[in-house]
């Protein structure tokens, strides 16, 4: 079947839905698009990504992957669907007749189901109109495969024929993942941790075009490199929605040692939590990102209370965008099962906040209480922010 899937498709057909609702901009998201589809098929090599006449395709080197060409393209956001074409070089009527009908024949051995023929023509001086196209063509199946019935209404294979320069055939339609191509909507700075929340809220927050950098929290020695590993695991698995990115990789050591010796222990989580935002948006600001993305949840642990959330935002100038604020954990879960981050997030590897979280921490923190407290690490905590700053490892994904 491989085999015969890359001697039958020679492009595939992109399909978008929301781009073309652009008006007057549309080209500018049609070229973004192009470029994503280009940048998800170069490891591949040999493809090419051409605009005809309102639409879009990837033509496929004489040998390649199908597969892997599939599983690429089911990545690239801004894609709703593609269908994997059969090319006819010569549109005349003899031609194009007896290309519908080899691909009919190599696609359906047994050629028992109702059908239907949906037929466009980007070449208004083609002899025969669409309308035209559908019934002689359908007409000419039928002699050819006797057992095959026409049903305009719920046909279990839609033939479509697209005449232009060449002509295009094709019956299958792959679903794509939808959203914006990833880059016309601006640049976010993503707060990756090794938990299941942070890669969905990036991989979300990516379907609507946003590009993505993100920024990692490490406390050696009271985590791991392999805590480290996990999350650079993670980055490279969501990079494959969100396309090339910077993980920077923040030592919170020193930081979390002296809040956690100044300041009172139920208000740990909120304090340090405060602080990560804080670097979180240097970084962001320094690479021109237009606001902080998280996986906070409303009232999923004591961080994410209503209160707790109101505390950490007070120290932004950013926006904090919060694409699973309204989701159940099993949704969370089941969007990570669906772009394979789910049983990285799962390995027990613990990330920097679990390693300090106090046994009862605040659930509704006064921020006037909480700022007082960290009035008592006013002597050295610019110096040490400063520093991790700084320090900071940039690691390219």
């Amino acid at each position: 079947m491989e085999r015969l899937r890359c001697i039958m498709f020679k492009a595939f057909l992109i399909k978008y839905a929301e781009i073309g609702l652009k008006g007057k901009n549309r080209y500018l998201f049609e070229n973004a698009l192009c470029d994503r589809i280009s940048e998800a098929l170069e490891p591949l090599g040999g493809y090419s990504v051409v605009r005809e006449q309102g639409r879009i395709f990837v033509q496929c080197p004489e040998q390649y992957d199908y597969d892997e060409t599939v599983s690429a393209l089911k990545r690239v956001f801004g894609i709703s669907s593609f269908c994997p074409v059969a090319v006819i070089d010569d549109s005349g009527w003899d031609s194009l007749t007896k290309g519908v009908g080899d691909y009919v024949e190599a696609m359906y051995p047994d050629r028992e189901f109702t059908f239907k023929v949906m037929a466009s023509r980007a070449d208004k001086n083609y002899p025969l109109t669409s309308p035209e196209i559908c019934k002689e063509m359908g007409a000419y199946l039928l002699r050819r495969f006797p057992k095959m019935k026409v049903d305009v209404h719920e046909p279990e294979v839609r033939i479509n024929v697209e005449v232009r320069t060449k002509s295009y055939v094709y019956s299958i339609v792959i679903p794509g993942p939808g959203g914006m191509p990833v880059g016309t909507n601006g640049k976010a700075m993503l707060l990756l941790s090794g938990g299941i929340d942070s890669p969905v809220a990036g991989f979300m927050i990516s379907k609507r075009g946003v590009s993505m950098e993100a920024v990692y929290f490490h406390a050696p020695p009271y985590t791991s490199e392999r805590a480290k590993q996990k999350v650079i695991d993670l980055a490279k698995k969501i990079s494959k929605y969100t396309g090339k990115m910077k993980l920077f990789v923040v030592n919170f050591t020193d930081i979390q040692l002296y809040i956690y010796d100044k300041c009172p222990h139920d208000e740990l989580t909120i304090i340090m939590r405060r602080y990560m935002m804080r670097i979180a948006e240097q970084l962001a600001l320094k690479e021109k990102c237009l606001g902080l993305v998280t996986g906070e949840s409303i009232g999923q642990v004591a961080s994410q209370t209503m209160h707790s959330l109101a505390a950490t935002n007070e120290v932004c100038t950013l926006p904090v965008y919060r694409p699973l604020i309204a989701f159940d954990k099993q949704d969370i879960v089941e969007i990570a099962e669906k772009i394979d981050t789910y049983e990285t997030s799962i390995q027990p590897y613990e990330d920097c906040c679990t390693i300090f979280v106090a046994k009862h921490p605040v659930t509704k923190p006064n921020i006037n209480i909480i700022r007082n407290s960290e009035k008592k690490l006013s002597e050295k905590i610019d110096e040490m922010v400063e520093t991790a700053i700084k320090t900071v490892e940039v690691i390219e994904i």
